[in-house]
């Protein structure tokens, strides 16, 4: 599973104009689901989501998660992020997840996060979505916990 997680000021998704998700501060995370991932690599991918340390401390250093800084937590599906652009200048989807399974991921990962934290809103699985952020930084990270082989 792969994660674009982005520091944000504030997020928001919007389907067919109306809004389905929103933070004010805390991370933004894209959310990739590839073929052979399962459960395993979706509680690696959020271990890792709510422990990355991309907060600034009282010295400024980034030393807090997001739990730590106090922030929310909107997660997006996009399953483009399992898009191979090695070759060519049209991106091939055979790595990313079949629609139905890449549901599901996202699903529970939904469900984890939700268990984990008390702040926790998404974008909505499959839909054509508008999705709006002030990254504060810039900070941007990619996270990937490899498929099972």
């Amino acid at each position: 599973m792969i994660a674009l997680l982005q520091r944000v000021s504030e997020a928001a998704v919007h389907v067919n104009g109306e809004r389905v998700g929103g933070i004010g501060p805390g991370v933004l995370a894209l959310i990739g689901v590839e073929r052979g991932d399962s459960e395993p690599q979706a509680d690696r991918l959020l271990e890792r989501m709510l422990a990355y340390r991309i907060f600034p401390d009282g010295e400024g250093r980034m030393n807090l998660d997001v739990r730590q800084a106090g922030g929310g937590l909107l997660l997006v599906p996009q399953f483009t992020l399992a898009a191979n652009t090695n070759k060519g200048n049209r991106p091939s989807f055979t790595s990313a997840a079949e629609p139905a399974e890449g549901q599901r991921l996202f699903g529970y990962l939904v469900e984890q996060a939700r268990d984990q934290m008390p702040a926790v809103a998404t974008g909505r699985f499959g839909a054509h979505m508008r999705v709006a952020l002030v990254n504060d930084g810039p900070v941007t990270f990619w996270l990937q916990v490899p498929p099972a082989a």
